[in-house]
């Protein structure tokens, strides 16, 4: 059985990870009949988000724990995560992508990304194995593949024209995707999918995205 990383930051998806899109993934790949790990920074969160009012409040939240909320406890520090035990890699989405596994909600893509996830992809790559993102997490690929290939990777965050040129800048290859469809670098064994990142987009509609990710990330495995 191939077992796939599944990368989370948080619980929620204004603080942490897009629940949505993190279940999913979830039943994707349990559907497709791949086993799920599940990873998370174990560190305090950016900040914690009131998702009835959307005001920020004072509570302090550790990633690894609210991230166990939607693994149903079965989860593991990313810092254990070991690259030769999985054979693919998926990031869902949620502000959490862009404030724990990294601060690029406020330095853009000239952001840091949290070593410890940096490190992973980069073993995964080199070992030609694939990798997944879903939603926000895209905008993260310019500046992890930056060292590892001289070649553009292939992206989508949906039809965001502002972020899309950013991303571009940065160096990574945008294309305008719809909801319920993938974007696939072959080259890089990179495969994205908008998520919820267009307006709109309904829950089934995203599931559609997410289900051909998996089944597209778990073909790639195959493809030495």
């Amino acid at each position: 059985m191939k077992r796939i990383g599944v990368i989370l930051s948080g619980c929620g998806v204004f603080d942490g990870a897009e629940i949505h899109e993190s279940v999913l993934t979830l039943l994707a790949i349990e559907r497709a009949g791949a086993q799920a790990i599940c990873f998370a920074p174990d560190k305090k969160q950016l900040h914690v988000i009131s998702h009835l009012s959307g005001e920020t409040t004072t509570e302090n939240r550790n990633v690894l724990v609210e991230a166990a909320r939607i693994a149903r406890g079965k989860i593991t520090a990313l810092s254990d995560a070991d690259h030769t035990l999985l054979d693919a890699l998926v990031l869902p989405g949620g502000f959490g992508v862009a404030k724990n596994l990294s601060d690029f909600a406020t330095q853009g893509s000239d952001c840091f990304i949290e070593q410890e996830l940096s490190q992973l992809i980069q073993k995964m790559y080199k070992a030609g194995k694939p990798t997944g993102f879903i939603c926000i997490a895209p905008a993260l690929i310019p500046k992890l593949f930056k060292n590892l290939t001289e070649q553009p990777v292939s992206l989508t965050i949906g039809n965001d024209s502002h972020l899309a040129a950013m991303l571009d800048q940065a160096g990574g290859q945008h294309v305008i995707c719809a909801t319920d469809a993938i974007v696939v670098d072959s080259r890089h064994k990179v495969v994205t999918t908008p998520g919820y990142m267009l307006e709109g987009a309904s829950i089934a509609e995203v599931a559609q995205g997410i289900d051909a990710l998996v089944k597209k990330v778990l073909e790639l495995i195959e493809i030495l």
